[in-house]
Parts: C-alpha cells; sequence; structure tokens
C-alpha cells in the first residue's frame, strides 16, 4: 500500500496508463493541481519501487521521459476494481457522512471529489 500511498500516486499512475511515455510537464499539465516538487518526489518514488520507469536523453535541452514498468502496468490493473467501485458509487452523501459522523475513505477522500482537484 506504501506504493500507491497519497493523493496523487495513483493518479500518475493512471495518467502513465492513459498517456504512455510522458515527459515531465505533459505529466503536470494532466495532473491539474498538483505541484512539481510533489510530481518529482513521487515520480522519484515511484520509480524506486520499481513501478516507473524513467528514461533520460542526452540531448540540449535535456529530455527525460517515464513510463510505467510491467509491475506499474499489473498495479494498474490490480487498482481497475477499485475504480470501477469508486465509479458506481453514489456522488451524494447521506447526512450523518456530511456531519462528520461516517466511516472516512468515502467518495469525498478522493482528489478532485469536491472540485478542488
Amino acid at each position: 500500500m506504501e506504493v500507491i500511498g497519497g493523493k496523487w500516486k495513483v493518479l500518475i499512475l493512471w495518467a502513465l496508463h492513459e498517456h504512455p511515455c510522458r515527459r515531465f510537464g505533459e505529466l503536470r499539465r494532466l495532473l491539474p493541481g498538483i505541484t512539481e516538487k510533489v510530481l518529482a518526489s513521487h515520480l522519484r518514488e515511484l520509480e524506486a519501487d520499481g513501478v516507473v520507469h524513467r528514461v533520460s536523453y542526452d540531448e540540449v535541452p535535456p529530455r527525460v521521459e517515464y513510463s510505467l514498468t510491467e509491475d506499474g502496468k499489473r498495479l494498474n490493473d490490480a487498482l481497475q476494481p477499485l475504480a470501477a467501485w469508486g465509479r458506481e458509487r453514489p456522488t451524494t452523501r447521506g447526512p450523518e457522512e456530511k456531519a462528520g459522523q461516517g466511516l472516512s475513505g468515502g467518495p469525498g477522500d478522493r482528489p478532485g471529489a469536491d472540485g478542488s482537484g
């Protein structure tokens, strides 16, 4: 679970699944609201965990591309049922959850659920 912990890692993995082999700036545009610092940090962590592959080209200006490793692709496949579950959940929450009495981890806890990104 540590591999996908945090607000952005699953979204980064999904962006690389939907748009394979992307440069840093392209990934940042695909993930509105993420800062450069957070994206760089998460990409380093995902690379260290073996789910993202980084290729640096010896060019001027420097070019670096990110893609999913086979483990990263398998991880995304494993996350598919969770994504389907999230899409099937109602977007409104009951009054007890809105009052803070519901269980945590509901649909409002995922990035973008409240419109803030």
